[in-house]
């Protein structure tokens, strides 16, 4: 199995992966916090502006730790419901109604505190990279990446340094493109490839952003 040292290290070996694709008029998206110092090398070295993709996650009544769907902002926020999770607790996307609406506005405030009213990239006729800090259930991937399908770009690549074995597959159908630098045979956890997988701070995120303003 592969290791990084830091998600900063995992960016600049992910990069030369990305860059060898010769994608035309790039565009990175990054899904924050710790997907953006991971993205920031990859931007650098495609010489593409870098953006974010902000989802969260929309927790189940009385338990918000456990996932009923996620929502990601977009000039089309876009929503992924777990039907099973909802079918489990008997309820439907109308009782979660308020949830959904709360959780889009923690998007809107989240963007403008790391972007600081910065415009939004354009994606449509672009190639456009998606790039985390790994797969772990992709829950809130999924809705990322169905965020950006609806905006027309002309191909999206699905980027990161770790996932486990049949995220491939199961991602087939929303992505052109699938790099992935490491898969290994027992996967438990995204951190499990890194030395430091210490949390990405917000000044962090902000900082990342920054240094790669276009």
């Amino acid at each position: 199995m592969q290791r990084f040292r830091n998600r900063t290290d995992a960016g600049e070996t992910l990069a030369e992966r990305v860059a060898a694709l010769g994608l035309a008029d790039p565009v990175v998206l990054a899904l924050p916090r710790g997907g953006v110092p991971v993205a920031a090398p990859v931007a650098k070295k495609l010489n593409a502006p870098l953006d974010l993709i902000l989802v969260r996650k929309i927790g189940a009544p009385g338990n918000p730790e456990f996932a009923a769907g996620a929502v990601a902002d977009g000039p089309k926020p876009q929503v992924v419901w777990n039907d099973s999770v909802l079918n489990g607790l008997g309820i439907g996307e109308d009782d979660l109604q308020e949830t959904y609406e709360h959780e889009l506005e923690t998007l809107k405030t989240r963007r403008e505190i790391y972007l600081k009213g910065r415009a939004r990239v354009p994606l449509a006729g672009r190639d456009v990279v998606v790039v985390d800090d790994g797969i772990a259930t992709g829950a809130t991937l999924r809705a990322a990446l169905q965020a950006v399908s609806v905006q027309g770009p002309r191909q999206v690549v699905l980027a990161v340094p770790i996932a486990p074995q049949d995220a491939e597959p199961r991602f087939a159908q929303m992505v052109d493109r699938f790099v992935c630098l490491s898969t290994p045979a027992v996967f438990y956890a995204v951190g499990q490839g890194y030395d430091d997988f210490a949390q990405t701070s917000d000044a962090e995120v902000i900082a990342c952003l920054d240094a790669n303003r276009n």
